[in-house]
């Protein structure tokens, strides 16, 4: 195995795969490198010497400027390296891009839930959506009720577990037992076999705020109704609120004038009490999942598959494991016809030229510099900064600047051209890939991902994160086997033996796009899904990271 990897010939700060020791020496770049101090797992060094206002670069791209005299062989920190970036504009470039082999994938389906509307889906969910942040407390009686009568929870190994510490208690014993592994839910415990399940969105908006955060959130909930996931709606209204009614039915209209879905909506200030509101929501629910259950899937081509690209937890590994592997995957369905999506547009700080050059005309390039341009300055305003996205995990595994967290995070969106550019909450309409923009905070992420219109998330991380989504079944995938091992109750795929040479990430990428297809046929279900991550955080158009 490699003790220390350069990604691009013109890298001068290579990734050491292990602990590298002090005095020792590397092989790395045409040259024999004595290493100037302890260089931990996932770190950087530089190969050269760098003055002052040197740059750093990864990737091929700038990444930094030192801040101090580096000697070669030197550790490059968060406090010896400044984050930079190369500017970057439109040059009408002629980006040639050669497909990968599909030949493997090329007659492949997925068994998905078409619509009338010739979308597919991959999952068949029964949606619940609150228009003001007053109705969360009924959608949390709601879906108890629901999620446990209908077989969804996975509550029931601790509600025996804490059954079990209560009657230890009243028996008199001092010693808390250990977790008492109950029954989960499963398929067989479902009324409706057809129905994957009951899911609630739940936030803090439509009203109190601004009228334009209340726009976008009328916006966001008729993406997330519209969805091929979903198979019906009820939705919850005070009524007094700054998102009416109207506003969500004209958002739905504006988005799809062939919406044909079952959608039921209450407003608690029309009923006689909170009993007959409940009881009318879940009577209608009710006789709703009757009919989505009728539902059967059906093979469905590759190209109806839509996949949201992610990166949450971020290490020094991230980018060369399984980013780039998911990036392959991506490759390979964007050359099927299928769309990718791409967000996190803080974490593209850096990476803005090379997706520039590639788009497929000058429209999208100069939508993607719009939306970058003013989403920065909208940052800065609120005394942040792009320079300021990586968190304090990030930083201690290696990714002590901005701009080299987001080229190892747009290696996910692998090589093939940029066809479109959409803000947020925006329909993508364009086959391959697509620029989204979200922030990089994971559930805004993700939730922008699946408005979108994402029916599975790739999600790679190296540190381990717990989120998913409440209707895009979100896949895990590990950038290490260390993590992998550690957290095996979150992650589905390990990318880790792309690091020891076990796997190439050609092999690596075919897989994750093998087991996308399993779960976009419901015959594997990811963990996130699973543990009911189901999260869900509308974007305010703030200092959002």
């Amino acid at each position: 195995m490699n003790r220390a990897m350069q990604i691009h010939r013109e890298d001068n700060a290579p990734v050491a795969l292990q602990n590298l020791d002090k005095g020792s020496e590397v092989s790395i770049g045409g040259k024999t490198v004595k290493l100037r101090e302890d260089i931990p797992l996932k770190h950087k060094f530089c190969i050269q010497d760098l003055k002052v206002g040197s740059p750093v670069i990864m990737y091929g791209v700038q990444v930094g400027t030192a801040q101090t005299e580096l000697p070669c062989g030197s550790l490059l920190t968060a406090k010896n390296v400044q984050h930079a970036a190369a500017p970057y504009q439109y040059r009408n470039a002629s980006y040639q891009w050669t497909p990968p082999d599909v030949s493997k994938f090329s007659h492949r389906t997925f068994d998905g839930f078409q619509g009338s509307d010739g979308r597919a889906g991959t999952a068949n969910y029964w949606l619940f959506i609150p228009l003001v942040f007053c109705e969360n407390r009924n959608m949390a009686l709601l879906q108890t009720v629901l999620s446990e009568e209908l077989g969804y929870s996975d509550s029931g190994k601790y509600k025996q577990y804490v059954r079990h510490m209560a009657e230890a208690y009243r028996l008199g014993k001092t010693e808390i037992p250990d977790l008492w592994p109950g029954k989960t839910a499963d398929k067989a415990n479902r009324l409706f076999e057809n129905a994957d399940g009951v899911k609630f969105l739940r936030h803090d908006g439509g009203c109190g705020g601004t009228r334009q955060d209340a726009a976008v959130l009328a916006k966001l909930l008729a993406a997330y109704a519209d969805h091929p996931n979903v198979g019906g709606i009820t939705a919850l209204s005070l009524g007094c609120q700054n998102l009416q009614t109207e506003d969500f039915l004209q958002e739905l209209k504006n988005r799809n004038k062939r919406f044909d879905k079952p959608l039921h909506i209450f407003e608690q200030q029309k009923t006689a009490g909170e009993e007959q509101l409940i009881a009318a929501a879940l009577r209608q629910t009710f006789l709703g999942l009757v009919e989505i259950n009728k539902r059967r899937r059906s093979p469905v081509p590759l190209e109806k598959l839509r996949i949201g690209v992610k990166c949450g937890g971020s290490d020094g590994f991230s980018g060369i494991s399984a980013n780039p592997a998911v990036g392959y995957a991506a490759d390979l369905l964007a050359a099927l016809g299928g769309r990718v999506f791409l967000a996190e547009f803080p974490e593209l700080c850096g990476a803005e030229q090379n997706l520039i050059d590639r788009a497929v005309n000058q429209k999208s390039a100069e939508k993607f510099m719009r939306l970058m341009k003013s989403y920065e300055e909208q940052v800065v305003r609120s005394g942040s900064g792009f320079h300021m996205n990586p968190s304090p995990g990030n930083i201690r595994d290696g990714l002590i600047t901005d701009a080299m967290k987001s080229a190892g995070a747009c290696r996910k969106g692998g090589t093939s051209p940029v066809n479109g550019v959409y803000d947020y909450a925006e329909p993508v309409e364009t086959e391959g890939l697509n620029l989204i923009c979200t922030p990089g905070n994971d559930v805004e992420s993700t939730t922008g991902m699946a408005a979108a219109g994402a029916t599975v998330i790739l999600f790679t991380t190296g540190l381990g994160t717990p989120t998913g989504n409440p209707i895009c079944p979100t896949i895990k995938i590990s950038s290490n086997t260390q993590l992998a091992n550690r957290m095996k109750d979150i992650i589905d795929i390990d990318a880790g033996p792309v690091l020891n040479g076990e796997s190439t990430l050609e092999q690596m990428g075919e897989k994750i796009l093998d087991y996308t297809i399993s779960v976009a046929s419901g015959n594997e279900i990811p963990k996130a899904v699973l543990l009911n991550q189901d999260d869900f955080i509308p974007w305010k158009r703030g200092g959002s990271l």
